[in-house]
């Protein structure tokens, strides 16, 4: 797994469409956007934030735990529209010693629908197998969250079963999950 690749100097992702991109205090706005709206996150393990002051210091978060080499945010952007952030996408929990990582992501809910999820994955997919060398990437999914699945399904990935009350979510409590995988030899085919 060639971290350096990923911690060395933030990695700037691009396809036709989209730009993967680092969060600065400039996205303050967009951010606010996507953590102040409940629906966004009915499905995963984040609380809302209504509070532009308290989502402005997450973006120095998302900044201190890059540093730390423990996880990558980028904002999901449209090349037409550089400035507008559509969503976010990371990647976590880089494990090296079975070569993996687990990633996520959120979409403002004016981009639900149009596929923009389903190419993000794309563009980080193949960074991290072309560019990281990771062998397996997966995903975690509360049951109900039909659109997340289909995001991942598109990209190759395989549901690869329910873990039964298996995490402690914030505002959700003990969930169940299913687990998603992608390996190397499968990816592209």
């Amino acid at each position: 797994m060639n971290l350096e690749a990923v911690f060395g100097q933030f990695p700037v992702l691009e396809s036709d469409g989209l730009l993967l991109a680092k969060i600065e205090p400039h996205h303050l706005d967009g951010v606010f956007e996507i953590y102040n709206n409940g629906k966004v996150f009915e499905w995963c393990g984040i609380l809302p934030k209504h509070n532009k002051e308290t989502v402005k210091h997450m973006i120095g978060h998302f900044e201190r735990d890059y540093n730390k080499r423990s996880r990558v945010k980028w904002g999901i952007f449209a090349k037409a529209e550089p400035g507008r952030l559509l969503g976010i996408i990371e990647a976590m929990d880089f494990e090296a010693k079975v070569n993996k990582v687990t990633i996520g992501y959120y979409l403002a809910e004016a981009c639900w629908g149009k596929g923009t999820a389903t190419a993000a994955v794309q563009l980080l997919l193949e960074f991290l197998f072309r560019e990281i060398n990771v062998n397996r990437v997966q995903a975690e999914v509360m049951p109900p969250n039909r659109a997340s699945k289909q995001v991942l399904l598109k990209n190759g990935f395989r549901k690869e079963g329910l873990l039964r009350q298996a995490s402690l979510w914030t505002g959700k409590g003990v969930v169940d999950l299913e687990i998603y995988g992608l390996l190397r030899e499968e990816y592209g085919k």
